[in-house]
């Protein structure tokens, strides 16, 4: 089955997404896969988790932080700001403990504490998380493409998931264990909302985001996960043990695209002699590319003479992948 075929035969994956070791080409196929989807004349929203602005590069616009920046008709682009997504955080935070206290200014020592939390490594990772709840549970568009990170830290999006949902069932068991002891109290405080049970509220609220997120990314109806490879060992270890923990996670696994393969037909040509090595090396590894992935394997791409940035070369990378032009 070709790439094509995929998205003709499965109508109702709207969630798709690229992923492999880094600088294999993802934002590439991303941005083309966006593309041709907005020529069917579909409302397509391809976003950006990676902090690194690739989308800008490729598609020559600044659209980091901007929210999604309409590239052309029915096409829009965003990549997310994780440091104004974590002010945000701080912000809320000041404010329900104002609220919740009465307070005209959050105390020094807590004011403390909301700075250094901002600082920890995992608060990037959780505001990007947070960000794409955001974005897949709205529904605005049609398809949504995920230029994911590279492979662990798309493994990590995965696993926080199932990480949150176990905390916050924990904590909710905490709470109505609580409440077992706190009849009395509750019978004298009936038309007063306890602080711990706006917390719980909150809790949920969280939890029924990232359920809604976690099992989109799970959906076999709804989502396409596509493998980037190229001809090389590494990258054929790498994604195979890659592709073993995606499946842990249940993630639908719809095909690989074997990037950067260099045309065989220069092997007839008077080529240097690096080259032609190189052609050589790279048959046996598509060979064992098809013995590792076989018919999974949806198409391969070849090596453009240039980066892959602006819209006329996204156009002709689309009509290599959906095989709607010759190359």
């Amino acid at each position: 089955m070709s790439l094509r075929e995929v998205f003709e035969k499965n109508p109702d994956r709207r969630y798709i997404m690229f992923g492999g070791k880094g600088g294999l080409g993802k934002t590439t196929f991303s941005a083309a896969t966006a593309y041709w989807l907005a020529k069917q004349g579909h409302k397509v929203l391809v976003f950006s988790v990676d902090p690194q602005a690739s989308l800008s590069d490729i598609f020559k616009r600044n659209i980091f932080g901007k929210g999604p920046v309409e590239i052309m008709p029915k096409l829009y682009a965003q990549e997310i700001d994780a440091d104004r997504r974590i002010k945000e955080y701080q912000d809320e935070i000041r404010k329900k403990i104002l609220d919740m206290y009465g307070m005209d200014k959050v105390p020094e020592e807590i004011e403390n504490y909301i700075q250094a939390a901002a600082a920890e490594p995992a608060m990037e990772e959780s505001a990007i998380f947070d960000e794409v709840v955001d974005i897949v549970v709205s529904g605005k568009y049609d398809y949504y493409i995920y230029d994911l990170v590279p492979l662990g830290h798309a493994l990590y999006y995965l696993s926080m998931a199932s990480v949150y949902d176990q905390w916050i069932d924990k904590i909710t068991a905490l709470r109505a264990e609580m409440e077992e002891y706190s009849q009395v109290a509750a019978v004298m405080q009936r038309h007063k909302e306890s602080e711990e049970d706006a917390i719980l509220k909150e809790l949920q609220y969280i939890k029924y985001r990232i359920n809604t997120s976690s099992g989109i990314l799970t959906d076999k109806q709804k989502t396409a996960f596509f493998f980037v490879v190229i001809p090389e060992e590494m990258i054929i270890l790498d994604t195979q043990k890659a592709a073993g923990l995606f499946a842990k996670f249940d993630v639908p696994l719809s095909g690989y695209i074997v990037n950067r393969v260099i045309p065989p037909e220069l092997a007839g040509q008077d080529i240097p002699d690096y080259l032609r090595n190189r052609l050589e090396m790279q048959r046996g590894y598509l060979k064992r590319i098809d013995e590792v992935f076989g018919k999974e394997v949806l198409t391969h791409v070849p090596e453009f003479e240039r980066d892959i940035t602006g819209l006329p070369m996204i156009e002709r990378m689309a009509a290599v992948l959906f095989g709607d032009a010759a190359r």
